[in-house]
């Protein structure tokens, strides 16, 4: 079957290949166009399993807010190199993978990656397909859904810091003000009551060690003791801090004035916790050479 200019166009407007891929998988499929795509995905496939030991710490985190401020979705997708964090396709299929979480509100990550965009596909085969056309590791790698009885505030900073606050009373402005103090602060807890016993536990013990270690009487050790750790856990704690447009008030001062509460929030870094292989550019240079 002769491989017209038009098929070519119609393979590549739906899979999104290169021309002379789309031109080799439609020779192979003697022109039939659906046996193309069916094999041009298992070849996806292939690749993305072949590369899905690879670190992948850059990405863009992405929040979708619903029309009544009442729900938001805050997504990390990866990949390896900041240049295809930038990268038209890499944005698009971020974006519309966040779009269809806040719709459908899956239940963890499994559920999301079995989605289906408007496509057709789903959002793992999508996954596939753009690790295949890209040629690096790409992975969904976890989302928030926050909801609130009054507002969410976000923050974005840039693509690589994105921050939820769900605030009960108050307006807006408010919630938006506490989403940035969120991402400048980066508090553990909304409250002291709510941090780990365990990291109280253990701040208390350096604490102890380094006032024990002044010489000082034993009731003058204690108020050392609860003093320290009083600001310690201020310091951590969203409404024990000093609010970052004005460090002379806390956040709970601010929140009490406005007859406000904050209900909970979320703070996401692009590559938080995933340990970066360092580069060595002789390395991988080589390895290019050897068609690794």
């Amino acid at each position: 079957m002769a491989i017209t200019a038009a098929l070519v166009k119609e393979l590549r407007e739906r899979t999104g290949s290169g021309m002379m891929e789309c031109k080799k998988a439609l020779v192979e499929a003697n022109g039939d166009i659906e046996l193309a795509i069916e094999e041009m995905r298992k070849a996806g496939l292939a690749k993305a399993d072949k590369k899905a030991d690879r670190i992948a710490a850059e990405g863009i985190i992405a929040i979708e807010v619903s029309s009544d401020g009442k729900t938001a979705v805050m997504l990390e997708v990866n990949s390896e190199t900041d240049f295809v964090a930038k990268a038209d396709d890499f944005v698009t299929f971020v974006n519309e993978v966040a779009q269809k979480t806040l719709a459908a509100q899956p239940a963890d990550l499994d559920a999301l990656k079995a989605l289906t965009l408007d496509s057709g596909d789903t959002v793992e085969t999508k996954r596939q397909a753009l690790v295949a056309k890209i040629g690096e590791n790409i992975q969904v790698r976890r989302f928030t859904i926050m909801t609130s009885e009054g507002q969410i505030g976000f923050y974005r900073h840039g693509d690589r810091i994105g921050t939820m606050v769900a605030l009960n009373g108050g307006d807006v402005e408010l919630a938006k003000d506490l989403a940035m103090h969120v991402a400048a602060n980066r508090p553990q807890a909304v409250s002291a009551a709510e941090l780990p016993q365990e990291l109280l536990d253990k701040e208390r013990d350096i604490v102890a060690t380094q006032a024990k270690d002044s010489g000082k009487p034993d009731n003058i050790i204690e108020k050392m003791i609860e003093g320290r750790m009083a600001k310690f856990v201020n310091e951590i704690s969203l409404l024990g801090q000093a609010f970052v447009k004005d460090p002379d008030t806390t956040v709970e001062k601010l929140v009490k004035q406005a007859g406000a509460s904050v209900e909970g929030f979320a703070f996401f870094e692009v590559g938080e916790g995933i340990e970066k292989a360092e580069d060595n550019f002789a390395e991988e240079v080589m390895a290019q050479a050897r068609g690794k």
